[in-house]
């Protein structure tokens, strides 16, 4: 490993996240050039899904492979500004109680309005500060979350430019389903370019137009618009991009145990032979899920072991029987590569019947990150 830094204090435990800024540098340069002239809106809500927000959030603004950020919640940007991040950060959720829109416009946040109420209270936080809010307003064409239907949304579009007291610098709205069907990501399309013509009949001018997420922008050349959202592909979970994260433990204990021995809570494992066991300490409280009991692999020595019993809160066992010279200390790999072998987010959101998305958010923050080249 070289030039790691780490987002944690002092590790002990040898369980970590690490994530490669190689990987995150060349997935983001892949998706400016794919996105072009459209440009990057870099989604780092929920740490980054994971990733780290605040170290990824800083690469991509030193380097330039962003245009801005996006985040979830309030809180979220200012974690991004208390880190030192300049660049535009659009807080994608919709924002409640009123203190937030005081927050928001304070740290110079760009907030989401959906809603002619969500309106009137940003123009009175704006008020209030005596300092101009800057917006982006959200559509419903489809995904039904958040965001105001076309004839709700003029209505805020006037409340807002008469203020005099809020900025509407955008305008978006997001796909439900780019990566699965395509005629119903056109119609939302549709109604977007259809709402945007008509916001410029009454007088917006220079609204960034945004629409795409990794899998639209990679896809759906016409949904690249101004910005392209992506997040996904960003950490190389989509196909044709380079996997950022590994997670990584060693051995902390082996056992060998006879024929019959039982494994883990409520007996879920009996072995069938005798079995030499590596204990690793990372269970669900790390996001390692229960799902796996039985069914993952963990990679120990450049081998395949099948994880045996029931994952538990901080450990899990797995079978090292056929890996010779397994020992406390030995690297274990639960998502990541390790030699030829390799276990992906993918394979492991299949045994959970899950997303990709879920395997990595879930890594819980008391695992470390370290941010390797």
């Amino acid at each position: 490993m070289s030039s790691a830094t780490v987002s944690a204090g002092r590790i002990l435990r040898p369980t970590r996240a690490e994530i490669r800024l190689s990987a995150v540098r060349n997935n983001l340069k892949k998706l400016g050039r794919t996105a072009a002239p459209a440009k990057l809106l870099f989604v780092v809500k929920a740490n980054a899904y994971g990733h780290g927000a605040a170290e990824l959030a800083g690469l991509a603004e030193r380097e330039k492979l962003a245009w801005g950020f996006g985040v979830s919640s309030v809180e979220e940007g200012l974690a991004l500004r208390a880190a030192g991040l300049k660049s535009p950060v659009l807080v994608l959720g919709s924002l409640y109680p009123f203190e937030s829109f005081v927050e928001a416009i304070s740290a110079d946040l760009v907030v989401t309005i959906a809603s002619l109420d969500a309106a009137r209270q940003v123009i009175e936080a704006a008020r209030k500060l005596g300092k101009k809010a800057v917006c982006h307003m959200k559509l419903e064409t489809g995904m039904g979350r958040i965001g105001a239907r076309r004839p709700s949304l003029l209505k805020i579009y006037d409340e807002l430019a008469a203020s005099g007291d809020v900025e509407v610098a955008g305008l978006y709205t997001h796909l439900s389903s780019a990566d699965s069907d395509q005629e119903y990501t056109g119609a939302q399309l549709s109604i977007f370019s259809e709402t945007a013509a008509e916001l410029e009949a009454k007088g917006a001018r220079g609204l960034l137009l945004h629409a795409a997420n990794s899998c639209a922008a990679l896809n759906y050349p016409v949904s690249r618009l101004h910005l392209a959202r992506c997040g996904i592909a960003a950490y190389g979970l989509a196909d044709g991009f380079e996997p950022a994260l590994s997670l990584k433990s060693k051995i902390v204990f082996i056992k060998n145990v006879r024929e019959g021995a039982f494994i883990s809570y409520n007996k879920s494992f009996r072995a069938d032979r005798p079995l030499k066991i590596a204990t690793i300490p990372a269970g669900y409280g790390d996001g390692y899920l229960r799902r796996f009991s039985n069914r993952a692999d963990v990679l120990i020595g450049g081998r395949r072991c099948r994880v045996l019993g029931n994952v538990t809160m901080d450990m899990t066992m797995v079978d090292v029987t056929a890996v010779k010279d397994a020992a406390v200390g030995s690297e274990a790999v639960l998502l990541g590569r390790q030699g030829a072998e390799e276990i992906t987010a993918a394979e492991l959101a299949n045994i959970a019947d899950t997303i990709t998305y879920e395997i990595v958010t879930l890594i819980s923050a008391r695992v470390p990150r370290v941010f390797t080249e």
